[in-house]
């Protein structure tokens, strides 16, 4: 079940929503819990009940390994490497295992046949979640008792499939709450604002720019100069507002049961360098890598060094990378920016300072060209696009604007069709440019949810986004970050 359907919008939320606080408003506290938790595993097998076991497997096996490290001071070490080694051996088993096997069979010449596993919906996702928790309750921070309020945690449906990636301590207390068990109009005014933003951003600005860079990558090897940055610029909004999308309808969503769960984004397309972009993408994200990866790796290295901080980012944003898929591409990707974080920080010790307009020209251009790789199914076609990005196949300009030119035609510049394989025409080139306009000009969803107030106006401009995006709904499509 998506967040940009009629049945989660129309039946599955309101149902949620009303018996959570039904059972609330009665003052049956266990049952709303109970309400809550196989709301959230229904909404999770819609996709496939198949997925269900495993996710409930995963989800006793960490709440009695946390219990037991709680419990057994003496063994906590171990039970947090059973812990971890579990999390980590059901990741690598469905996610890596056919790559892991396709390089073996490669490197060896051998002919061991591939599992073809599908990868489990959100695995990666709840499998961070429970790894942290893990981590928090060997470190002492953490000392969860109820298996319910566990299973609420890991299942919470608007967080469940893509995040944010949450910890016990900012989640659990707020489900703890009395006041929080009871309706607040203001968030849910709040939550509802917040929903639709997301569900435009999805349905209405992703989706668009999603069908010029499907038609693209299809044609990488084909695409004239303007065309191939076009489908490039389009998946790097597409995958910004697809994803923040996606956030703002969980957040929205878990505000209307008086949940408030972190931010994701921060206007990434703003930063100035890779050390900012981390800083306002996939926030949650970065949090869970520095903390539970890069933090412990670089002590494991010794005495701490500014070489040594550098090696420690490059092998985190590896392991960065490989969370997103098992492919070489996004091992490219991973070490490609834990390089430039690294040469990021080297500059900055220089102490030379440039340009705002020129370090976000550098910063943008880098992020444009790592997501080619990041989006392409493998190296061949990205290098591919990368040769169309660079005129080998010519550039193209409209005769409709440019007739005036005919006179310079040659073997690699001539008028005609501009977007050919992309099905595009001038609103391309006008949406390309409204969306450097929401994304470097405009509020994000960060600063509507601190200065949010619920007027007329705000309720107005809420129900023209639902609108608008409910009308586009009919091209209904999966988050990109289902894939990951």
């Amino acid at each position: 079940m998506l967040f940009n359907s009629y049945q989660f919008i129309f039946i599955f939320l309101p149902i949620a929503f009303g018996g959570y606080f039904f059972l609330n408003a009665k003052n049956f506290f266990l049952g709303s819990k109970v309400w809550i938790i196989l709301s959230s595993l229904f909404f999770y097998s819609w996709w496939n009940i198949n997925y269900l076991p495993l996710i409930v497997l995963s989800i006793l096996v960490n709440f009695f390994i946390s219990q037991a490290l709680m419990k057994d001071p003496q063994h906590k070490k171990l039970f947090l490497l059973a812990g971890l080694g579990f999390n980590i051996g059901l990741l690598g088993y469905f996610k890596y295992m056919d790559f892991f096997i396709g390089n073996i069979n490669w490197t060896l010449g051998t002919d061991i046949p591939l599992l073809h596993l599908a990868l489990p919906l959100a695995i990666s996702f709840y499998t961070l979640q429970q790894i942290a928790y893990l981590v928090d309750s060997y470190g002492g921070l953490v000392k969860e008792k109820n298996f319910l309020d566990y299973t609420i945690f890991v299942t919470f449906f608007p967080q469940l499939i893509a995040g944010p990636i949450v910890h016990h301590k900012e989640m659990m207390p707020q489900f703890a709450s009395l006041k929080n068990k009871f309706l607040n109009f203001d968030n849910i005014a709040l939550g509802l604002f917040i929903f639709s933003l997301g569900l435009f951003k999805k349905v209405v600005i992703a989706d668009t720019f999603g069908m010029w860079t499907n038609a693209g990558y299809a044609h990488a090897e084909a695409l004239n100069l303007i065309e191939a940055w076009v489908t490039s610029l389009s998946y790097t909004f597409q995958l910004y507002f697809d994803f923040s999308g996606y956030t703002d309808m969980a957040i929205g969503a878990a505000l209307l049961f008086n949940i408030k769960l972190p931010q994701n984004f921060n206007s990434p397309y703003k930063a100035t360098g890779l050390i900012d972009f981390w800083q306002r993408w996939h926030m949650t994200l970065t949090r869970f890598i520095t903390t539970y990866i890069f933090k412990p790796f670089l002590k494991a290295l010794g005495k701490v060094t500014f070489e040594k901080a550098m090696f420690a980012t490059i092998f985190t944003m590896l392991i960065a990378g490989i969370w997103h898929g098992a492919a070489w591409t996004f091992v490219f990707f991973g070490i490609l920016h834990g390089l430039a974080i690294t040469i990021n920080h080297y500059w900055k010790k220089t102490g030379i300072h440039l340009p705002v307009w020129a370090a976000w020209f550098i910063t943008f251009n880098f992020l444009n060209f790592s997501f080619v790789i990041f989006r392409a199914e493998n190296m061949e076609i990205a290098i591919s696009m990368f040769k169309s990005m660079f005129g080998m196949n010519g550039l193209v300009l409209s005769e409709k604007y440019f007739a005036f030119l005919n006179s310079f035609e040659n073997g690699f510049f001539v008028l005609g069709d501009v977007y050919p394989y992309i099905d595009g025409n001038s609103r391309t080139t006008i949406a390309i440019l409204l969306a450097f306009v929401l994304v470097l000009v405009f509020k994000n969803s960060t600063a509507f949810l601190r200065e949010f107030m619920s007027t007329r106006a705000s309720l107005f401009y809420g129900m023209f986004l639902f609108l608008i995006a409910t009308s586009f709904m009919s091209r209904i499509s999966e988050f990109l970050y289902f894939n990951f």
